[in-house]
C-alpha cells in the first residue's frame, strides 16, 4: 500500500496537483471512495478544505489511529465538526478590511521555505484568500503564521502528546496555489518534500 494519501473533497483536483502526486507515487482519492482501512499504515494524510466534514466524522476514530501510531496528517479548512478531541472549532477573524488580512510569518518551516507573505496575503491583488480566521492552535503548537492585526494563527504545526503531527492550515486548501506565478506556488511541492523527507519537526516542537 502507498503510504501517502490524499483526500479530495470532490471527484476531481486541480490537476497540477494530481500530476504532482502520482509523479510521486502517492494516492488521491475522493472521500466517497474510503473506508476505514484505506487510512491504515499510511505515513501521512493530506485532507482539503471544503471535505464533508460530517462523512469525515465516519473515520474519526482511524484518523486518532494514524496520529496515534506516529503519522503525519495535513488538514486544510475551517474545522467545525469535533474530528479531533483536542481540536477547538474554527473561528472567523476580529475584522474584516484588507489591513485584517494580511499575513505575517512567526516561525520558518520548509514547506514555505522561499513564499513570501505578500503572496500569501494578496493573490490577483485581493485580500483574504489565504484566511479569514484560523482553527485556533493547541497547546504546544508552533504557529508558522498568522494575521497580523488579530493574531489569528493561520498555519500552525502540532507535535501531539498522544504520538503523531498535524499541520493545520485555516483557509482554503494550501496547495491551490500550484498554478500561480507567485512564490506560493513552492507550497505544494515543499509540503510533499517534507513528506517525503519524513516530515521532521522542528526544532523544540515536542508537544507538552
Amino acid at each position: 500500500m502507498n503510504n501517502v494519501l490524499h483526500v479530495r473533497a470532490i471527484s476531481h483536483e486541480l490537476p497540477a496537483f494530481t500530476a504532482l502526486l502520482q509523479a510521486r507515487g502517492m494516492v488521491s482519492r475522493s472521500l466517497r471512495n474510503l473506508c476505514d482501512a484505506d487510512f491504515l499504515g499510511r505515513r501521512a494524510i493530506l485532507i482539503e478544505a471544503h471535505i464533508d466534514q460530517r462523512t469525515l466524522m465516519d473515520h474519526r476514530a482511524v484518523l486518532r489511529t494514524h496520529l496515534d501510531a506516529g503519522g503525519t496528517l495535513v488538514f486544510n479548512g475551517h474545522l467545525v465538526y469535533p474530528i479531533f478531541d483536542e481540536l477547538a472549532p474554527y473561528r472567523v477573524a476580529a475584522g474584516r478590511s484588507v489591513k485584517d488580512l494580511i499575513v505575517e510569518r512567526v516561525h520558518a518551516h520548509p514547506v514555505f521555505d522561499g513564499v513570501s507573505c505578500d503572496d500569501l496575503s494578496f493573490r490577483r491583488a485581493v485580500a483574504g484568500f489565504y484566511g479569514r480566521g484560523a482553527n485556533p492552535a493547541p497547546p504546544g503548537a508552533v504557529v508558522l503564521h498568522r494575521l497580523q492585526e488579530d493574531g489569528s494563527p493561520l498555519d500552525w504545526v502540532w507535535q501531539r502528546p498522544a504520538g503523531g503531527q498535524i499541520l493545520m492550515h485555516g483557509g482554503n486548501t494550501c496547495w491551490m496555489y500550484l498554478d500561480d506565478a507567485s512564490s506560493a506556488a513552492r507550497i505544494g511541492p515543499q509540503l510533499l518534500d517534507w513528506i517525503e523527507a519524513g516530515a521532521p519537526a522542528l526544532p523544540g516542537n515536542q508537544g507538552e
